[in-house]
């Protein structure tokens, strides 16, 4: 893949889902977002590209498939977040509502919202540097997107003695329905339960420091975070029993659970490490 785009230096990255029945080798595909501001779709048997779509102007920093397969959402540096068709290679919808501050995270769930009064048969988020995660209901075989929540997280007006922010990251919680976690720079370290119900938080767990990753375990109730102090934290919820972990070189800048939720991967600047989880 590396050798197919050498002038342009790949930003992120997604899995397209797709059924377990036909998992395999020859339906496996992998979407890249560039910094020229393309897309890219590879077949993973082929080892090739299929698909170049270019719906941004400026780098990409985050991207994921809808929970089908079918739609490819994409974030770049100055905000915007596109929704583009891996079929057509069109983009149907540009939004715009987190225009000038980067796109940190997207994610797609795959549920019916109708005790929310909308349409749709997935929920997605889009959170960006500025602290901000908007939350959407979706249904793009009929084009509809409609905004469910707003959330802005609060933060020191200048902060002291740090060379650069904390990202601003979310994630759906598999455990708790209509709940997202949300951690960030702000008035205190700690990870943020937000109840789309409710419209408010309903839990905090105080962190060391401020998160530079996170990832939620689809299988248990864990919550992987990691830290620019070289630190991994497994929290396990609703106890919030915390169980440190050193061995990386630099901050720990990724950390994903497995579907299955029995191995967690995270990574620093030239390591990364695979941990399985037991049941003890």
């Amino acid at each position: 893949v590396s050798a197919l785009v050498a002038l342009q230096s790949c930003q992120c990255l997604a899995w397209k889902p797709c059924p377990v029945a036909a998992w395999g080798a020859e339906s496996q595909h992998v979407v890249a977002g560039y910094s020229d501001g393309t897309i890219r779709v590879f077949s993973v048997s082929r080892t090739e590209m299929e698909l170049k779509m270019h719906p941004h102007a400026v780098a990409l920093t985050a991207i994921a498939y809808s929970t089908d397969g079918e739609m490819i959402l994409s974030g770049g540096k100055d905000g915007l977040v596109a929704v583009s068709s891996p079929r057509t290679g069109m983009t149907i919808r540009v939004l715009a509502d987190h225009k000038g501050s980067p796109i940190t995270v997207l994610q797609c769930t795959r549920k019916q919202y109708h005790d929310f009064g909308v349409e749709g048969g997935e929920l997605w988020l889009a959170t960006s540097s500025d602290r901000r995660v908007s939350v959407w209901a979706s249904d793009w075989l009929k084009d509809k997107c409609e905004l469910l929540d707003w959330l802005s997280f609060p933060a020191p007006a200048s902060p002291e003695g740090l060379d650069s922010l904390p990202p601003s990251l979310a994630a759906f919680c598999p455990w708790e329905p209509n709940t997202l976690v949300y951690v960030g720079f702000g008035l205190q370290k700690e990870a943020l339960f937000y109840s789309l119900r409710k419209k408010q938080v309903v839990e905090k767990i105080s962190l060391p420091y401020f998160a530079t990753s996170l990832s939620l375990s689809p299988a248990a109730r864990f919550i992987a975070v990691g830290f620019g102090e070289r630190l991994l934290r497994l929290l396990r919820c609703p106890a919030s029993e915390a169980q440190d972990y050193a061995g990386h070189d630099d901050a720990v800048h990724l950390c994903r659970f497995t579907p299955a939720g029995r191995h967690l991967l995270t990574a620093s600047h030239s390591a990364v490490l695979v941990w399985e989880l037991t049941s003890g």
